[in-house]
């Protein structure tokens, strides 16, 4: 873990698109704060109080404290730029820049699935909830939801049951449990799969954290599945997000005029989802196979794998791997992704440019030839 990468994490007013701003001018997060105050000035949406807020010896020390948390609890921290971190979350706009993890499971597992719904699951739900997950084990599928009441933990502890790796994306720091009820699952969880949170360790749940909880789940799910959802609440909102992310979704109906069966019935009214009949129907949604599974392959997924040319280097092959996720990229863009200087990428750019892989277009955009 690096002390550099947390620090970035803890300045005053530096959000994750910002330290991605930063972490590409600068070339690493050693460099930013090595950076004199007029280079920092130099960056788009950096100002004087940030500047000099970066400047501060305060927050590497208050790193440091961070660390030592980290340590003790046998908690990683990965940064976006590791090779740990969630590559289905790595390419989104909103994407955490860290994140905190506990467990021995794999956070880049060939197939995931997200189960979310009300707190006040019924027995058909827990019910449907069990028949999902038993039907994912031939496809080794990672389990994802949020560790609440109801659906939440009726996913996890049916993973269990069923023998497949669950991860609990949380809304607070990975060793405040909440509730405190589901501590028993937790730790069981961590075995297989694992706890995982933005939050620093020791920080309690907080409203505001929840809806940025369910962004992550919906950006580490190949698919997301409401089992149950009143009009309003976080399912929606996980659903939301997982639409705007271009993944599948897909919502169990519900009897008419019941408070839990109005979120789900609408969201299929409204196509926003596609209607749950049977397990079948997630296989159908995200093209997984049985064979593949076996293999240790993807099948289904939104990002190619078609062979990249053999004759480019490491980096120009990363550039070329992140224009096929992302067509018509900005540089600005392929930057903080890739996290390669702005002057290095352009000139990385140029080579490809003149070997016949991409071409530039108006705007600073990129594409494939």
């Amino acid at each position: 873990m690096s002390l550099h990468s947390i620090a970035l994490t803890l300045v005053p007013g530096v959000g994750d698109v910002l330290i991605r701003q930063l972490v590409s001018y600068c070339g690493s997060p050693e460099a930013v704060f090595t950076s004199p105050v007029a280079k920092l000035l130099r960056i788009p949406g950096i100002g004087e109080v940030t500047a000099r807020a970066i400047r501060q010896p305060q927050v590497l020390l208050e790193a440091e404290g961070v660390m030592r948390q980290l340590e003790k609890l046998k908690v990683r921290a990965l940064f976006y730029t590791d090779i740990d971190y969630p590559a289905r979350l790595r390419g989104l706009y909103d994407a955490p820049a860290l994140l905190y993890y506990s467990g021995a499971g794999d956070l880049n597992a060939p197939r995931t699935i997200g189960l979310v719904g009300t707190r006040q699951a019924t027995d058909y739900g827990r019910r449907i909830t069990d028949e999902i997950v038993q039907a994912m084990q031939p496809y080794g599928a990672t389990v994802v939801s949020g560790l609440a009441y109801g659906i939440d933990i009726a996913a996890h502890r049916a993973s269990l049951a069923h023998g497949l790796p669950t991860v609990a994306v949380m809304a607070s720091g990975v060793d405040v449990i909440y509730p405190s009820q589901h501590q028993k699952t937790a730790h069981e969880m961590q075995l297989t799969g694992g706890l995982l949170t933005e939050s620093r360790p020791g920080v309690k749940p907080d409203a505001r954290l929840f809806p940025a909880r369910n962004r992550i789940i919906a950006g580490l799910s190949d698919v997301v599945v409401v089992v149950e959802a009143a009009a309003k609440g976080g399912a929606l909102i996980t659903a939301e997000y997982a639409n705007n992310y271009h993944r599948e979704v897909l919502a169990v109906p519900g009897q008419l005029n019941q408070a839990f069966s109005l979120g789900c019935n609408k969201l299929i009214r409204e196509n926003r989802a596609q209607i749950y009949t049977s397990p079948q129907d997630i296989i159908d949604a995200v093209r997984w196979s049985v064979e593949a599974a076996s293999a240790g392959t993807t099948t289904g997924t939104r990002a190619t794998s078609a062979p990249l040319p053999i004759d480019v280097t490491e980096e120009e092959s990363q550039i070329l791997a992140l224009l096929r996720q992302h067509p018509d990229s900005h540089i600005d863009d392929l930057s903080w992704r890739s996290t390669i200087p702005m002057g290095q990428l352009a000139a990385l750019l140029l080579n490809l440019e003149f070997q016949g892989f991409v071409r530039s277009l108006p705007g600073k955009k990129y594409q494939l030839v």
